[in-house]
C-alpha cells in the first residue's frame, strides 16, 4: 500500500506543502516535489527557493537554458554541493539524449550532456543544489504529524512554477479550510 498525504499517494510528482506551523527555518513556506519514494526512504527537491550562488558561476552556459528566472535553485540541505536538473522535453514524444522520465513528462536530466544537445530540446528546465531526502518511514511520520498538507496531486509542470508565490497558491487551490492557510502571516494578530 502507497503512503499516502490525505488519501493522495506519496508517488513521485506529489507536491508537498509545508505546514503553516512548521518554523524550523528549514522547510518554512516550502513546496517539495517528490523524485523517488520507496522502502529506503523519499527524495524530492525544494520548488520555491532560490539559491545564493550564482547559476553561471556553478554551471557555466546553463543559465540561459534555463526555465525564467534562470537562476540555481536551492533544491534543499542535503548535498548541496551536487545538482540535480529536472527538464520537460519540447516535443511529448521525444526523449533527449541524457533525460531520463520520472512523472508526466518531467525528467531528470543529467548535467553532463553537451549544452548544443539541450539548447532547444527543453520546452522547461530548471537547476537545483541539493534536496531534501527522509530515511525509511520519516517522510511519512512527518505527514502523520501534520508538518506537509494538502490534498496534493501529480505537478507535471513544476519546472515552470515561479518561486515568491508558490506555497500561497498550491494552498490556495486547495480549498475549504485548508485553502484558507493561503493567507497566512508569520504574525499571529494578522491571521
Amino acid at each position: 500500500m502507497e503512503p499516502q498525504v490525505n488519501a493522495v499517494p506519496l508517488v513521485p510528482g506529489t507536491l508537498l506543502v509545508a505546514s503553516p506551523e512548521a518554523t524550523d527555518g528549514v522547510f518554512e513556506g516550502s513546496v517539495i516535489v517528490l523524485l523517488d519514494v520507496d522502502e529506503s526512504g523519499a527524495l524530492g527537491v525544494v520548488l520555491n527557493e532560490v539559491s545564493d550562488l550564482s547559476l553561471t558561476a556553478v554551471l557555466p552556459g546553463w543559465e540561459p537554458l534555463t526555465t525564467w528566472p534562470h537562476c540555481l535553485f536551492d533544491g534543499g540541505p542535503v548535498s548541496q554541493e551536487g545538482a540535480i536538473c529536472l527538464a520537460t522535453p519540447a516535443h511529448p514524444r521525444e526523449e533527449p539524449p541524457g533525460w531520463r522520465p520520472l512523472f508526466d513528462r518531467v525528467g531528470l536530466l543529467h548535467l553532463d550532456t553537451p549544452l548544443e544537445l539541450v539548447d532547444g530540446a527543453y520546452s522547461a528546465l530548471r537547476i537545483f543544489a541539493g534536496y531534501a531526502g527522509w530515511g525509511p518511514h520519516q517522510l511519512q511520520g512527518e505527514v502523520a504529524r501534520g508538518a506537509w498538507g494538502g490534498r496534493l496531486a501529480v505537478c507535471g509542470r513544476c519546472v515552470r512554477c515561479g518561486s515568491r508565490t508558490l506555497w500561497c497558491r498550491v494552498l490556495g487551490r486547495q480549498g475549504g479550510e485548508l485553502g484558507w492557510l493561503a493567507t497566512w502571516t508569520p504574525m499571529p494578530e494578522l491571521n
